[in-house]
């Protein structure tokens, strides 16, 4: 079984930044494609990035991108999300996920994913 556990989410102000990590468990994580999803209060679980096994390729969605940074250590069996300029609007639970699969761009289904976080909460204050 492979878990995966989030941390850095927390409580800052519009314009700010967090860094959300991304722990696993296993070592074959370095084979899997990884991403980023996030849940706001009443809404669907929605796509933010996504990262190749190697870290050469990356996905992101428009409401992030140009603030948001997906990255990748595999050594460490760690990924990242760098959230710059955040808005009220991204407050959300982060969600970190694990696809055994490799990474196709342009398709962010939760379900393309077969191991999940169990999530950061993210707020951002106006």
């Amino acid at each position: 079984q492979v878990q995966l556990v989030e941390s850095g989410g927390g409580l800052v102000q519009a314009g700010g930044s967090l860094r959300l990590s991304c722990a696993v468990s296993r070592r074959t994580f370095s084979t899997y494609a990884m991403g980023w999803f996030r849940q706001a209060p009443g809404k669907e679980r929605e796509f933010v990035a996504a990262i190749s096994w190697s870290g050469i390729t990356t996905d992101y969605a428009d409401s992030v991108k140009g603030r948001f940074t997906i990255s990748r250590e595999n050594a460490k069996n760690t990924g990242y999300l760098q959230m710059n300029s955040l808005k009220p609007e991204d407050t959300a639970i982060y969600y970190c996920a694990a696809d055994r699969g490799p990474l196709r761009v342009g398709v962010r289904g939760p379900s393309e994913y077969d191991y999940w976080g169990q999530g950061t909460q993210v707020t951002v204050s106006s």
